[in-house]
């Protein structure tokens, strides 16, 4: 099967669609190999229909925010009426009590009483002045949140949290991932929006856009656009050999088809795309491929019969004691995410793959998710209707200590092929936000389109806080 003139998207998230999308506006053929059944990748909407009607969920609460108004305006283009604006209400749950996310004055004081937060601020105090003198950079998440923090403070919802995402200790967690994520969150800036109540710098998006019908709906119709242009998007289907000769991939075969692109941008976990090239790549390469984990999650989606559990769009559970660590209530995105009367909680645990919790059957794991449901009042056994489990291997790639070593050895290597383009966050092995892996497609796309390559591990690299955005003041969408 010639392909000679198109181009080949492996993966069909993000990253990959809105490569296809972009290369599929500007006239070529497009081919996206997905493994799934859809598209969307971990931003995918699942479609439950049940006797009480639809009930659809994302993997988790995916809000939109960008500084790039681009980005705004093609998912607008592409989803018109359909692109809605949704005020946040976020807490998270600590030692017994709730607290708003971004921090309200007098709800921390309320719950955590004047000596701890008198300890906080201690803490903090010591560390700044600390800071003056320390000429050594912080080596770990643990050093960095310590000494931007406290002790208190970081202990009390950042590397607890962490620990309970990623699996390990926040002491062989990567600083990469504080300075990515948090190097601009400053405790100044919280307390002028905790005590302004419009004031301060947007650290912490409060306003997003979302898909009424689910952050799925922006792939869904990206990828029925692509196909009404003529090019193709092929699902159940996945890669099993690359083939490059002289610097250049010249064919993929695809289930028992080969395929020769012009271009292939790969979207699918990096570890994977090493193994499929032939001939092998470097050793170096594959052991440094082998040295990277992703962690895994299980997800239980559970239908309700109540018309609310909670108000807020999602809750973080940072204690160890709790089992899962986030849910999410899809309706409080988008009152077309569940059938008028009924509601649904999305309820997420981190784990390994292969472990206790990804071996684990849907009714202990229900168990365990309804000790704590139960015991916070959110819900009722009678009350749910449905339970529903999900699974997803490679969800968030660890930055243990030595990960950035490994990655770069990777991705030199598959740099060096004139038209093979890795992205996005499985395809470049960063933790990259929905907006951030958008990018990345669409500098992919320019890539092909121009002919120079565009370096795509700047996007989202910058030192600010990774929730500030641009909203746009525009509410008529």
């Amino acid at each position: 099967m010639n392909n000679s003139d198109s181009i080949l998207v492996l993966g069909a998230g993000p990253a990959g669609m809105a490569s296809a999308w972009e290369l599929s506006r500007a006239g070529k053929q497009v081919t996206v190999i997905e493994k799934a059944g859809q598209v969307g990748g971990l931003a995918k909407t699942y479609v439950f229909n049940e006797p009480q009607g639809t009930f659809r969920v994302d993997n988790g609460p995916h809000r939109f925010f960008s500084k790039n108004k681009y980005l705004y305006d093609m998912i607008g283009d592409l989803l018109g009426e359909k692109w809605i604006q949704v005020k946040r209400l976020t807490r998270f749950f600590v030692d017994g009590k709730f607290y708003y996310y971004p921090v309200r004055f007098r709800n921390v004081l309320g719950q955590m009483g004047i000596f701890k937060a008198n300890k906080m601020l201690r803490d903090y105090s010591i560390e700044h002045v600390k800071g003056r003198l320390r000429k050594k950079k912080p080596e770990s998440f643990e050093d960095f949140v310590v000494a931007r923090f406290g002790r208190t403070l970081a202990e009390f919802n950042m590397i607890n949290y962490t620990e309970k995402i990623w699996g390990i200790p926040a002491k062989e967690i990567s600083v990469d991932w504080a300075e990515q994520r948090i190097a601009g969150l400053s405790i100044w800036a919280a307390l002028k929006k905790m005590l302004v109540k419009k004031g301060g710098p947007k650290t912490l998006v409060d306003t997003f856009y979302y898909p009424s019908l689910g952050s799925g709906l922006v792939y869904e119709t990206m990828s029925k656009k692509i196909q009404e242009k003529g090019s193709e998007v092929l699902l159940n289907a996945q890669p099993t050999r690359i083939v490059h000769e002289n610097g250049s991939v010249i064919s993929v075969d695809v289930g028992t088809k080969t395929l020769r692109p012009r271009s292939v941008i790969s979207s699918i976990p990096i570890t994977r795309s090493v193994e499929l090239f032939d001939p092998i790549a470097p050793e170096a390469v594959r052991q440094a491929a082998k040295k990277l984990r992703f962690r895994a999650q299980v997800y239980l989606f559970l239908t309700i019969d109540k018309k609310k559990v909670t108000d807020d769009n999602w809750v973080y559970f940072p204690d160890k004691e709790v089992p899962f660590g986030r849910i999410t209530e899809m309706k409080n995105f988008s009152k077309e995410m569940c059938p008028k009367g009924r509601t649904s909680l999305f309820i997420e645990f981190f784990c390994f793959e292969g472990d206790e919790i990804w071996n684990a059957g849907k009714e202990k794991l229900f168990d365990m998710a309804m000790e704590w449901l139960e015991k916070l009042k959110f819900l009722k056994r009678e009350e749910v209707l449905n339970i529903h489990m999900i699974k997803e291997p490679d969800a968030y790639p660890i930055y243990d200590l030595e990960y950035a070593e490994n990655v770069r050895v990777i991705t030199e290597w598959l740099d060096s092929f004139e038209n093979f383009f890795a992205i996005g966050r499985p395809g470049r092995f960063r933790y990259t936000n929905q907006d951030h892996s958008l990018e990345m497609g669409i500098l992919a796309a320019r890539s092909v389109l121009e002919g120079k390559r565009y370096e795509v591990d700047s996007v989202g690299s910058g030192s600010e806080y990774f929730e500030r955005g641009y909203v746009p003041s525009d509410t008529s969408r």
